[in-house]
């Protein structure tokens, strides 16, 4: 199949650009020896995760059970699910324990320990654990120090739980306002020290405590020191995206994903492009703070990708978007050509399809499906 011959908006995955970003990443954490457990949240696609896989059977993180169940049904045995597990979840990860997955859990809190040791204990079952970490103040976890870590492990341990070890994530990384490879570095830093004096405290309150996880995209490229880390965890390195490009983590010639639109129409007031993809299409994420002026809700390339300097999605509605020039006016582009717009956030854009039309060149050479919902 040719590209013309697609419907629009249709998702379009550069198979050399998704090559060599896991292979960058693969040779990157070579050197410290440390394992990598990626994160197919981003991509939720079998064929993607063939390729980032040290075997068919894992390891891999996802962020719902959606993902966990459809990984499970193609083979995958060595899941990580690193979301806060609720008490309603427990029946569906027990189901794919049962089926011989290695599903592991992530708890926060004594009260959720206390809940799914109840479950556990109604069912007769040892779940595989880990604990959350807040590394950063950015979103959930136990800070390192907080008693409350020692007594939710103790809590699973005195209910014949598994507890493997700890979890965390520097999702702060996305937000600092000089990002930069030192600043990365010290993130990271800060990321390994938080997992590691956690498991430290959980030793010596007696729980061997073998998994110490970590990971972001940026800190998994620029963390210099993984010593006491078991894996890292990184999701969006195979596609890249605005975000990363603006956080100097990647070029956006690097960027694996984009959406294939078509012009269909111009404003006569600002002579701005409309295309068919609105926010259904592109999502409404907008970036880095500061950034929106300059990429909107993603960067227009022509149709064999190459960048339309100065061009970006500057709004959108449900199934249109509105071209605009940042200086001067949109180029005349007649109705029906087609556009690829480079997203603001890979994961969101990647969200509204349900497959990943493969290129090389002009050909489509793969339809990759892709797995959707909780």
């Amino acid at each position: 199949m040719r590209r013309h011959h697609l419907p629009t908006p249709s998702l379009l995955l550069d198979e050399a650009r998704l090559r060599r970003n896991i292979a960058r990443l693969d040779e990157r954490l070579r050197a410290p020896g440390v394992a990598l457990r990626p994160h197919c949240k981003t991509c939720k696609s079998m064929d993607v995760a063939r390729l980032c896989m040290v075997s068919p059977q894992g390891p891999i993180t996802v962020s719902t059970l959606a993902e966990a169940e459809y990984f499970a049904e193609h083979g995958v045995t060595d899941i990580c699910y690193a979301v806060g597990v609720t008490p309603g979840k427990l029946a569906r990860a027990l189901a794919l324990r049962q089926r011989g997955i290695r599903l592991s859990l992530l708890l926060d809190s004594a009260e959720s320990a206390r809940q799914l040791a109840a479950f556990a204990r109604e069912r007769k079952h040892i779940f595989d654990l880990l604990l959350e970490i807040d590394c950063d103040g950015h979103r959930s976890g136990l800070r390192p120090d907080d008693p409350e870590l020692t007594e939710t492990a103790a809590l699973l341990a005195g209910a014949g739980q598994n507890l493997m070890g700890v979890l965390t994530h520097a999702g702060s990384a996305y937000d600092l306002p000089n990002p930069g490879p030192e600043v990365f570095a010290a993130l990271a830093e800060q990321e390994r020290g938080a997992a590691v004096r956690a498991a430290q405290r959980l030793r010596e309150a007696g729980h061997a405590c073998p998994v110490v996880s970590v990971g972001s995209t940026p800190t998994a490229f620029y963390g210099e020191n993984f010593t006491g880390v078991s894996e890292v965890r990184a999701g969006v390195y195979m596609f890249q995206d605005l975000v990363m490009a603006g956080l100097g983590v990647c070029r956006p010639e690097d960027i694996a994903l984009s959406v294939l639109c078509t012009v269909i129409g111009r404003r006569k007031d600002s002579g701005n492009l409309v295309v068919d993809a609105g926010w259904m299409a592109l999502s409404r994420d907008t970036g880095l703070p500061g950034r929106f002026a300059r990429e909107g809700y993603g960067l227009v390339c022509d149709a064999d990708g190459k960048p339309l300097p100065g061009l970006r999605v500057a709004e959108t509605n449900q199934e249109h978007g509105i071209i605009a020039a940042c200086e001067g006016l949109c180029p005349p582009l007649p109705v029906g050509t087609l556009l690829r717009v480079l997203p603001v956030h890979a994961c969101a854009t990647a969200a509204a399809f349900d497959a990943y039309h493969v290129c090389r060149g002009q050909e489509i050479t793969a339809v990759w499906p892709r797995c959707r919902g909780w």
